[in-house]
């Protein structure tokens, strides 16, 4: 008589279906830690590299700041130095304004000044007309060589250049009367050594007389300045 096992025989199969079921949900399990892992390793990598790029942002930020700091500063000094220059050349002419002004006055002065100390012995001034560049003087003498005498006494003085003898004739009661011209600037400028003047009278001079003990009174010069 044959037996048959009919419970063992069912058994198997079930074990067999739960051993391959497990190890497939093995398999499943492993798949998916290794996604979880490689996800958290990219991640990690991203934001390794943002932090990175943010570092090196955060450092160029902060060099363009301290260069924008220096150009700030820089700018303010230059203002500093294109505003003194600007009071400097607003004084330089304020001072160059006075002095022109100071010069103008002193001028007319200085002039009268040269040319009384010009005049000889023997000879006066009757109108003295002063331009801008230009004077001309005329008078009376005693005799030519006190005309000549006034010509050099006057090319001595450096702001006068050389003078110009443009008339002189003998008046009745032997006085002659003459007429000068010459050209003057208060630049300083230096006359050379053969400067001197040389005075051509229309009559042939005589010896220098003496000093009469009653001479005329030298009149008034008149000046009149243009």
């Amino acid at each position: 008589m044959i037996k048959i096992n009919l419970l063992s025989e069912g058994k198997r199969p079930t074990a067999v279906r739960k051993k391959s079921a497990g190890a497939k949900l093995e398999g499943q399990d492993i798949g998916q830690y290794m996604l979880l892992a490689g996800i958290l390793v990219g991640l990690l990598a991203s934001g390794l590299a943002w932090y990175w790029q943010s570092e090196k942002t955060a450092a160029k930020q902060e060099e363009v700041a301290a260069a924008q700091r220096e150009v700030d500063q820089l700018a303010s000094v230059i203002k500093e130095v294109e505003d003194f220059k600007a009071k400097k050349a607003e004084l330089e002419r304020k001072i160059g304004i006075i002095n022109d002004l100071k010069a103008n006055q002193r001028g007319p002065v200085r002039v009268m000044d040269y040319i009384s100390r010009a005049l000889p012995e023997l000879l006066w001034l009757d109108t003295m007309t002063m331009k801008a560049d230009s004077i001309t003087v005329e008078g009376r003498a005693f005799n030519t060589n006190a005309v000549a005498n006034f010509i050099d006494n006057l090319d001595k003085v450096p702001e006068f250049d050389e003078p110009t003898l443009k008339t002189t004739d003998l008046q009745p009661g032997g006085i002659y009367k003459f007429r000068i011209d010459f050209n003057y600037s208060f630049a300083g400028k230096k006359k050379g050594a053969e400067g001197s003047a040389t005075a051509t009278a229309s009559t042939p001079a005589g010896p220098k007389a003496r000093t009469p003990k009653a001479a005329p009174a030298k009149a008034p010069a008149s000046a009149s300045a243009e």
